[in-house]
Order: C-alpha cells, then sequence, then structure tokens
C-alpha cells in the first residue's frame, strides 16, 4: 500500500458511530503504512436539533475535495422523516454527483438466510442503480393539496447522458476479472414506455462496444421472482433509481439481511461516499449489540475504490472468518457483542 488519502468521517446517528468505530478498527489493522486522514463531521440528529443545520453548504464544498467519505447512517425518530435523508443525504449524493449506487449482493460463509437451497455461488451479483435521477430528482408537486381534490405529482426525469452513463459504467464492470461478462437490465418497458424504451436503446447501443459482456432484460416484478428463485442468473445489475431502492433490499435479504449489506454512491471522477444499508436502528443503539459487518463491508468498497486491493482484499478475508463463527447476522443474535466482531474481522485480516 502507498499513498495517503483523506477521509470524511460522518458517524451519524443511532448506532451510526458504533459501526462506523468498528470499521476504522479495521482500517487501522489492515493500512500497513499507508496513511488515512481522518476528517471528522458533525453531521445528522444531533447536529439538526441543536441548530438547524443538515448539511451547510461550506461543508459540501469541504467534503467535494476529499478522497472518499465514510458514512455511518442518519435518521432519528425525534427528526420528522424525510429531513435528513433529503437534505442531508439525497443532497450530498445530488450535489456532489455520486450517480452509481454500487450495492454487491455476497452470501458469505455460514451465512443463513431465508432461502437456505441458495449456496455462495448462487448468490454473487452486483446492482448498479442509477442514483441522481427518475423519481427521486424531486420533481413534481401539488395541486389543490389538502382538499378532496388533491392532486400529487412525481415525475420520473431520466436523460439520455444520466441513462448513458449508468449503463456504461455498468458494462465496464461487467468486464472487470472478478465478474462473469454478464449484464441485465431491470425495468418495467411494457409499461413505462418511455423511461424503459430509453433505457433498452442505449444498453443495446452501448452493447456494440462490448462484445464480450451478454445482456440480457427482466421486468422488475420477475426480477424479484427470480433474486429468490434463481440469483445465479444475475451477474451485474443495472436499473434505474426506485427499482434499484427495492431490488437491492431485496437483495440484501438473500445475501444475510441488512447487517452484511454494504453500498456505495460513486462518482468515477470525484469523491464517494460508502455506508452500510441498514440505518440507524435506534432500538439497538448502545447496547452494543448491532452487526458491523455491513460498515466494514462499505470500508472494503471504500478502499477498493481508492485502488488500495490489498488491504481491500485483507478486510474481504477478515469478514469471511467472522461470518463463519457468528451464530447470525441479525441484532442481538450474533453471539458476540459489536465489539467482538469488530475483533473477529481484525484477527482474520490478518491471518
Amino acid at each position: 500500500m502507498t499513498g495517503g488519502y483523506r477521509v470524511g468521517v460522518i458517524r451519524g446517528d443511532g448506532t451510526g458511530p458504533e459501526v462506523i468505530g468498528e470499521g476504522l478498527k479495521v482500517l487501522d489493522a489492515v493500512r500497513d503504512d499507508t496513511t488515512f486522514e481522518l476528517v471528522e463531521f458533525d453531521l445528522g440528529a444531533d447536529r439538526y436539533l441543536r441548530t438547524g443545520d443538515t448539511l451547510p453548504d461550506e461543508e459540501l464544498e469541504e467534503l467535494r475535495v476529499l478522497d472518499a467519505i465514510f458514512l455511518g447512517a442518519v435518521g432519528d425518530p425525534r427528526v420528522k422523516p424525510g429531513v435528513l435523508e433529503r437534505d442531508l443525504l439525497l443532497k450530498a449524493r445530488f450535489e456532489l454527483d455520486q450517480y452509481v449506487n454500487l450495492r454487491p449482493v455476497v452470501r458469505y460463509p455460514g451465512v443463513q438466510t431465508l432461502v437456505p437451497s441458495h449456496t455462495e455461488d448462487d448468490v454473487n451479483m452486483v446492482v448498479v442503480r442509477e442514483n441522481s435521477e427518475g423519481l427521486y430528482s424531486g420533481a413534481g408537486g401539488f395541486h389543490r393539496k389538502h382538499t378532496a381534490h388533491e392532486v400529487a405529482v412525481q415525475e420520473s426525469i431520466n436523460t439520455r447522458h444520466g441513462v448513458e452513463r449508468i449503463v456504461r459504467y455498468a458494462f465496464e464492470l461487467a468486464m472487470q476479472p472478478h465478474r462473469r461478462r454478464k449484464l441485465t437490465l431491470v425495468h418495467k418497458t411494457n409499461v413505462l414506455t418511455f423511461a424503459g424504451d430509453l433505457y433498452q436503446r442505449v444498453v443495446d447501443e452501448v452493447a456494440a462496444e462490448f462484445p464480450d459482456v451478454e445482456t440480457d432484460y427482466v421486468h422488475v416484478d420477475a426480477a424479484c421472482i427470480y433474486f429468490l428463485d434463481s440469483p445465479s442468473r444475475f451477474d451485474v445489475v443495472v436499473t434505474d433509481n426506485m427499482f434499484g431502492d427495492i431490488i437491492t433490499d431485496l437483495g440484501a435479504m438473500i445475501q444475510g439481511g441488512m447487517g452484511v449489506a454494504a453500498g456505495g454512491n460513486i462518482n468515477p471522477e470525484g469523491v464517494s461516499m460508502f455506508e452500510p444499508i441498514g440505518g440507524t436502528a435506534p432500538s439497538e443503539t448502545g447496547k452494543g449489540t448491532i452487526n458491523p459487518l455491513a460498515a466494514i463491508g462499505a470500508l472494503e468498497m471504500l478502499l477498493r475504490q481508492l485502488g488500495e486491493t490489498a488491504a481491500a482484499d485483507r478486510v474481504d478475508r477478515g469478514i469471511r472468518a467472522a461470518t463463519q463463527q457468528m451464530k447470525s447476522m441479525r441484532a442481538g443474535e450474533m453471539g458476540f457483542t459489536t465489539t467482538d466482531v469488530g475483533d473477529l474481522v481484525v484477527e482474520g485480516a490478518a491471518a
């Protein structure tokens, strides 16, 4: 490992600080001589309740010049739903142009899932979700709000530029040595005939540049069936913002639950942000019962994005060693405390 990096740390709310702490412990164990300057940001519910700030512009600019961002989770029952999600998370993703939401779906050894017939080889895919457009772009509004004739319009915005860059990213990922050179578009082209048509045309056109990648198409409802029935048909899945949000949570369940589900918000030309997917889990806060593997998996993704492959491989080895010793991936049922699991990963990474 060589070089040095400045990494922003947003510990966040609920169990976020606990799992981020374990991730940083693992980082310290695998970094060797590489320098990681950790830049702490006080962002989340406590900051909002204290000052009314979510993500001030000056701190957004500080995030913009970092090498990566490590995020715990944000969300708190004391704050109205949507405030932190919209004004902190979505603002960061959109303003930093993190247009790729990357969600590996990997079944680690020893992990029990709701579909016991699945093997480790069956569940090994990555979902490439468009992260800056679609229904989450915020376009739309109300007409005659709070009346009997109220109308709510939420528009899905899909640009040629946005669709092409996410599709191209997915094709390039499918060509990586660890992938199986298959790309599946998941959409609903039989009903969403405008947005779906744009996605399908772009996939068909970009596919001509990647003759070694097999392409496939699956309706989103059918994809939910195939995730359960035959997940091995998927390698790289590319989809829009809304569908990606839904199927990646299903993907988390077939890999063992939210406790092991990590994700990245990627800007290939800028700063990217990595996080566990399971949220803040306020009911588990401070108990030492939360599973930190999702946050540690997010750290692995962060290291890979920085090109620190050897360190990332050690984190992966540590996670795989830990899962084989844990009773469950569920909070409070792991057979170990949060800190213990972090220690198991450190031990496995050093083996």
